[in-house]
């Protein structure tokens, strides 16, 4: 027997002729009866209509490095309140964090998130650990209400969202991190039960319909998706598709899930990645999860300097001027950048919702 849910209303879904309600918020179209949960968990069937379940409620709050996201021509140096829910609509076997997908432990407005972001001098709010196109209808309210703070917003996504939604959600989105899983049908089908087509669709409306600045992130898995041949695929994609200034992002595998026997990716790999996207034209590519101070920052397309120096998250140099040009040669370096960069520790930090609230413990 299903168990009786509770929700607030969502958005994007329909009655089908049989009866059931169907879900068209990401390309699974899940298709419920009274009671039931779409994949993703946390939409789901009430009476005649759709409802969001975790809104207002997440998986825990805490103080990031906007780097962390990662995101590394937005804000840099700056610190971003990260916060998630539970649930998501891809089921990836190498999940960094599957015991995040059924967890809810704070309870938070709108308000209360963006007044946090306010009082810890945060200059943007993420959705991150798990994907907020599930929870759309809380991600867009939250956005709405940090911008009436002068808050940014950020959208760490797998991209993974039908047309119509797609629209409303990155309306709200000042900068968005996608992840591009692999660069093939076979990998997102066999690894993640997805479709690699609606990622890269959400990727091109990125570009070339909104102003979000977004960046693209592949986690690369031996043996799965490192391949040399993907690898210059993708980055002829993304040059040819989006342009040679969207910032790329190989980062390291490590064993998780149900990919626990599968050896973690090797800096060596890493490094043969960012050269072949840079070989295929693209101007910003970057290694992750590594310690790799040269792969980690910009560097001037025209001259090669150094324009933002980073150890892990760490900023040891910044080299451009107030208006995102290299000091050396003048040559704009495409990002969103403030006058002045801060120094932003690589310790995770959690955080008070409410000034009421008691000092958090240190993670």
């Amino acid at each position: 027997m299903n168990q009786p849910v509770e929700g607030k209303p969502g958005r994007y879904w329909h009655v089908l002729e049989d009866g059931r309600i169907q879900c068209d918020v990401c390309p699974r179209y899940c298709k419920l009866h009274e009671g039931q949960r779409g994949l993703c968990f946390v939409r789901a069937r009430q009476g005649d209509q759709m409802v969001l379940t975790t809104y207002g409620r997440s998986s825990g709050f805490f103080i990031d490095p906007i780097e962390k996201k990662p995101l590394n021509h937005f804000l840099p140096g700056t610190p971003v309140l990260s916060f998630g829910t539970a649930g998501c609509n891809l089921t990836c076997k190498f999940c960094p964090r599957p015991e995040n997908l059924d967890r809810i432990h704070d309870l938070a407005s709108p308000a209360v998130i963006a007044d946090a972001a306010v009082r810890s001098g945060c200059r943007s709010v993420a959705f991150t650990y798990n994907d907020p196109v599930i929870f759309l209808e809380y991600a867009v309210d939250v956005a709405q209400a940090c911008r009436e703070r002068g808050i940014k917003t950020v959208a760490v996504s797998a991209g993974y969202i039908s047309p119509e939604p797609r629209v409303e959600f990155f309306r709200h989105m000042d900068a968005a991190n996608t992840d591009l899983k692999g660069f093939s049908e076979g990998f997102y089908k066999n690894l993640c039960s997805g479709k690699l087509a609606p990622v890269l669709e959400t990727l091109e409306y990125l570009k070339h319909e909104t102003n979000v600045w977004f960046e693209i992130t592949t986690l690369l898995i031996p043996g799965e998706n490192d391949s040399a041949a993907e690898i210059e695929a993708e980055g002829a994609w993304v040059r040819d598709r989006l342009g040679a200034d969207v910032p790329l992002h190989f980062t390291a595998f490590h064993p998780d899930w149900k990919l626990m026997d599968t050896p973690p990716t090797s800096p060596q790999t890493l490094h043969m990645a960012r050269r072949i996207a840079m070989n295929a034209g693209l101007r910003y590519v970057y290694t992750g999860n590594i310690h790799d101070p040269a792969g980690q920052g910009p560097h001037c397309h025209a001259c090669g300097a150094v324009l933002i120096g980073r150890d892990w998250y760490d900023i040891t140099a910044w080299h451009l001027s107030a208006d995102g040009r290299c000091v050396e040669c003048g040559t704009r370096c495409c990002g969103v950048f403030e006058a002045v960069a801060g120094q932003w520790g690589r310790r995770r930090q959690p955080v008070r919702l409410r000034a009421s609230d008691p000092e958090p413990m240190a993670s």
